[in-house]
C-alpha cells in the first residue's frame, strides 16, 4: 500500500453485514487526542451525548443541546481516518415530529461528517426510523435503557425483566423494521439481550447486556478511569488513569512549591548552546 493510499473507513452497509461475524468494537470519543487513541482499534466511535455528563458536569444527557453535538463530533472528526463515527442525536432534537428528527439529523451529518445518527425508543420511534432511512439518514437504534428518558423510567434501572421483557422485544424489532442499521441495548438482561440478537437481521451492540450481542460498546472515560463520579456495574476498568493523572498532578505540585521544578534543563540560558 502506497503512502497516499487512502484508507476506506466502514459505512453502515458494512456494519450490518458484520453480523454474526467478528464482534464490533465500540468506543466513545468527544475530542481530537481521543479520537486519535481510539481510531485504530474500533470499528464504531459513537459521539456520544454522555458527553453533557463526562465533560460538561452536567446531571444527565438531558442538557446537551445541538450545538455541544456539533462542536465535538467536528472535533472527533478531525481524529479518525479508520473507524466509522456516529453520533447521537441529543434530547429534544427529534421526538417532535419526523421533519424535527430529519432537519437535525442532516445537520448533524453534514456539519460533522458523522456516517450516521443514533437516536433512542423503541416502537413509539419506528415512524421517525423509516422517515429517516428512506430519506438517507443511516440511523442506528437504542432500546431498553434509553437515559434520555431516564425521568420516565424511574432512574438508571435494568429494563426488561419479567413481564417487560416483552416490550424490549418488540421495541428492538420494532427499529430494525423501520431501518435501523444497528441496535444498542442497553442494561438489559443476559438472556434476553441473547434471545433480541438471535432474533434481529442487524448487530447488537452491547452495554450491560449480554457478551454474546455483536458487539460492545463503553464509555472511553469510564474504562480508562478518568470519570469516577459513579461506576456503572457493565464497567470494566482496563486502567486507572484518573489516578494516575491524581498522583502526576500531586507531584507536580509540590516540586513548584519545593521550586524544584522547573530545573536547570526546563529552562534557557542566555547564549544558545552549541555542538
Amino acid at each position: 500500500m502506497s503512502a497516499t493510499t487512502e484508507i476506506r473507513r466502514p459505512v453502515p452497509p458494512d456494519i450490518r453485514a458484520r453480523k454474526g461475524g467478528t464482534p464490533l468494537v465500540v468506543l466513545t470519543a468527544y475530542t481530537t487526542p481521543v479520537a486519535r487513541l481510539v481510531d485504530p482499534h474500533c470499528d464504531i466511535v459513537l459521539v456520544g451525548d454522555s458527553v453533557g455528563m463526562v465533560l460538561h458536569g452536567l446531571p444527565s444527557t438531558l442538557h446537551v443541546t445541538m450545538e455541544m453535538m456539533v462542536l465535538h463530533g467536528q472535533a472527533v472528526a478531525r481524529g479518525l481516518s479508520r473507524a466509522m463515527m456516529v453520533i447521537d442525536m441529543p434530547f429534544g432534537s427529534y421526538e417532535e415530529s419526523p421533519d424535527q428528527a430529519f432537519r437535525n439529523a442532516a445537520r448533524l451529518m453534514s456539519e460533522t461528517g458523522a456516517a450516521a445518527v443514533k437516536l433512542e425508543g423503541g416502537e413509539h420511534m419506528a415512524g421517525t426510523i423509516a422517515f429517516l432511512t428512506r430519506r438517507g439518514i443511516p440511523v442506528m437504534g437504542h432500546v431498553g435503557l434509553t437515559p434520555q428518558a431516564v425521568n420516565t423510567l424511574g432512574g438508571y434501572r435494568v429494563q426488561g425483566r419479567g413481564e417487560d421483557a416483552d416490550r424490549i422485544r418488540r421495541d428492538a424489532a420494532a427499529v430494525v423494521e423501520a431501518g435501523a442499521f444497528a441496535v444498542v441495548l442497553e442494561k438489559v438482561p443476559d438472556a434476553l439481550a441473547r434471545e433480541i440478537t438471535g432474533a434481529v437481521a442487524v448487530p447488537t451492540i452491547g452495554i450491560g447486556a449480554s457478551a454474546d450481542c455483536d458487539g460492545q460498546v463503553l464509555v472511553v472515560d469510564d474504562m480508562l478511569g478518568l470519570f469516577t463520579a459513579f461506576r456503572p456495574k457493565f464497567v470494566k476498568r482496563y486502567a486507572e488513569l484518573g489516578q494516575e493523572a491524581d498522583r502526576a498532578i500531586a507531584a507536580y505540585s509540590a516540586e513548584v512549591r519545593a521550586r524544584t521544578f522547573p530545573a536547570p534543563e526546563h529552562v534557557f540560558g542566555e547564549e544558545p548552546v552549541r555542538k
